[in-house]
């Protein structure tokens, strides 16, 4: 099944996974509390503005992972110190579905969320998606999939994968069809932990 880009997210572990047909070129590359997903330098030239995108942000309060440029102003209204839903909400309603031919939906996700990033409250996580015909964003307590098409409603999903780097080979290896890079993170006692997988590595 294709299911095209998707996040998993949990209260301590996410991840997030390109698949895609048309332009399978990319990869994920780790820059300090972001990764980044773009053409790698074999692809053809293309003025799609929907292929690079930073996929994961790390802030003080959560990490967000998502499948275009919503991430960036997501992340920005939880390091300022939105609810996490409004957080999710706004840059997604305000940006809205892709405008391509298949008016692909943003999904997107926080993992790790804190309000207080001194305490020891036990961290949420949240997840979101905007499609043509609406908007979600809930609160997730276990391991929830939203993906851009067919699966394009939070579910549930069996992520055995404790790590960063771990869920991003679950979900790189997933049977989901055309791979073609994976990321993820984890709550750690330091803060936050990233990981990628490209090529199957």
């Amino acid at each position: 099944m294709y299911v095209g880009r998707f996040v998993v997210v949990g209260p301590t572990v996410g991840a997030y996974r390109v698949s895609s047909r048309s332009f399978p070129n990319r990869a994920a590359t780790k820059r300090d509390d972001t990764i980044t997903v773009g053409p790698t330098p074999d692809a053809p030239e293309t003025d799609n503005p929907y292929i690079a995108y930073n996929c994961v942000q790390v802030t003080d309060r959560g990490a967000v992972i998502g499948n275009g440029s919503h991430v960036d102003p997501i992340a920005e209204k939880l390091a300022l110190g939105y609810p996490a839903r409004d957080a999710l909400a706004e840059p997604l309603l305000a940006l809205d579905f892709e405008k391509d031919d298949y008016d692909t939906p943003r999904v997107a996700g926080i993992v790790g969320v804190s309000d207080d990033p001194t305490a020891t409250e036990v961290p949420a996580g949240y997840v979101g998606i905007v499609r043509r015909d609406g908007l979600v964003v809930e609160a997730v307590d276990e391991p929830t999939l939203v993906a851009t098409y067919e699966r394009d409603s939070p579910e549930s999903f069996d992520l055995t994968a404790d790590s960063a780097a771990g869920a991003a080979r679950e979900l790189y290896g997933h049977e989901f069809e055309h791979a073609v890079c994976a990321a993820g993170v984890e709550v750690t006692d330091d803060g936050f932990e990233t990981a990628v997988v490209n090529d199957s590595k």
